[in-house]
């Protein structure tokens, strides 16, 4: 592999400033508040520069995007090698969403916003190509999990059921609901004055296994302590993250 040049890794450097600008910018000002003029006032480079690197403030936030899903490959890539059955496994991927989303606060509302006509329309094919090459890895992972499922005879899936179609129904309310905690900061339990009753990450884990439990996946979860699982995979595959996030 060819090394890359100074000047390479300082435009490098360069666009990864923006980026961190960028981030900061919309946690403090939300989508709106970020533009291009404050990423050129916060990084010290002229506007024409930020341009070099990016062509819209669209493009910042895909690149964001993009950079927020080689993260989330990461910790689905050390989920998997979790020692366990097969579910247990996909708990631990569980896990690794819960993280991220602990982690990067900032990043949920910014995939939120990336997923809209508009600012897709802006962004070059180039980042939207590599966005989805890291999206597509995701389920990969997710996908392959399932299909050990089967190979270990813990799962049978009904017909007309395809592996895709579990992990797409699991993606689909895990990511609506960190979607949902994200930007409603102040749900509560219900003594706290919000209707939701308890904590709403426990309440999506066990929405999450109500689906996997109605797949028939063993070990089921009157059959299996996933709770254990889980802090299992805190202490065994990820404790940087885990004590970064404050769980360890």
């Amino acid at each position: 592999m060819a090394s890359t040049t100074r000047k390479q890794r300082e435009l490098e450097a360069r666009e990864q400033l923006i980026l961190d600008v960028a981030e900061r910018l919309v946690g403090e000002r939300g989508y709106l508040g970020m533009n291009m003029d404050l990423i050129a006032q916060a990084t010290e480079y002229s506007k024409g520069t930020i341009y070099q690197h990016f062509s819209s403030k669209e493009e910042v936030l895909t690149a964001l995007t993009e950079r927020m899903a080689k993260e989330r490959v990461r910790l689905f890539e050390k989920a998997a090698t979790f020692q366990g059955r097969p579910r247990e496994r996909m708990a631990a991927v569980g896990l690794s969403f819960d993280l991220f989303a602990m982690l990067y606060p900032t990043y949920v509302h910014i995939e939120q916003i990336v997923t809209a006509d508009s600012i897709r329309a802006k962004a070059t094919e180039r980042r939207l190509d590599s966005l989805q090459v890291k999206e597509v890895a995701c389920l990969a992972i997710t996908t392959g999990l399932v299909r050990d499922g089967i190979a270990a005879g813990d799962l049978v899936l009904p017909p007309g059921t395809t592996p895709e179609g579990l992990v797409m129904g699991l993606w689909m309310i895990t990511y609506g609901g960190l979607s949902l905690i994200a930007g409603k900061p102040d749900l509560a339990p219900p003594s706290q004055g919000h209707p939701f009753p308890g904590d709403p990450s426990e309440i999506l884990r066990r929405n999450q296994n109500a689906i996997l439990d109605g797949y028939g996946w063993r070990p089921l979860t009157d059959e299996w302590d996933y709770e254990a699982t889980r802090r299992r995979a805190l202490t065994e595959v990820f404790p940087d993250e885990a004590h970064q996030a404050g769980l360890l």
